[in-house]
């Protein structure tokens, strides 16, 4: 058995139409979907404990296939930003190119740029960091020609890299 593809990330979000409007605003990507969730199963499957919780769900697509499914629940908790370090989530990334281009259209959008664009240290790719209207951090990531080694050879390189370079990771733990 193994994965076909990533699906989505679930983000829970402080105000839903904000949230939207900045994804569809900022980087084009939009709405596909919304939906109310019963009281009781806010209760029940999302632990919420509270006279009447509510919650929406909505689904927006991101160019390539993957969604972000996001949550606004009421009520709601303050949010909370983990130091790198800490076991979990601490970005998601799109893929761009030209991230000098993309860094001076955000600067020009009014999103809070977190880092410059800079060249990774083991390629040629090319990323910064910025933050949504929630504080979520996205990384944009210029792949430059991995991108099309990827598209092109990934099963290929996984099959390969799972029997050469890389094969300790998939041996069992004694």
């Amino acid at each position: 058995m193994r994965a076909r593809s990533f699906s989505h990330v679930g983000i829970t979000v402080r105000d839903f139409n904000e949230f939207v409007r900045f994804y569809w605003d900022v980087f084009k990507c939009p709405l596909v979907g919304v939906s109310d969730t019963p009281t009781e199963r806010v209760r029940a499957f999302f632990g919420v404990d509270a006279p009447a919780p509510t919650c929406k769900i909505g689904w927006i697509r991101v160019p390539g296939g993957a969604v972000l499914e996001i949550f606004e629940f009421n009520p709601r908790q303050p949010p909370e930003q983990g130091p790198w370090n800490r076991v979990g989530l601490t970005h998601f990334s799109l893929n761009v190119r030209n991230t000098h281009k993309w860094h001076d259209y955000l600067k020009r959008k009014g999103v809070t740029i977190v880092s410059e664009p800079a060249k990774s240290p083991n390629g040629g790719q090319w990323f910064f960091f910025v933050k949504d209207c929630d504080g979520n951090l996205i990384e944009l990531m210029d792949l430059g020609k991995m991108y099309y080694v990827l598209s092109w050879f990934g099963p290929l390189g996984g099959f390969l890299f799972r029997r050469g370079m890389y094969k300790k990771y998939y041996q069992p733990k004694s």
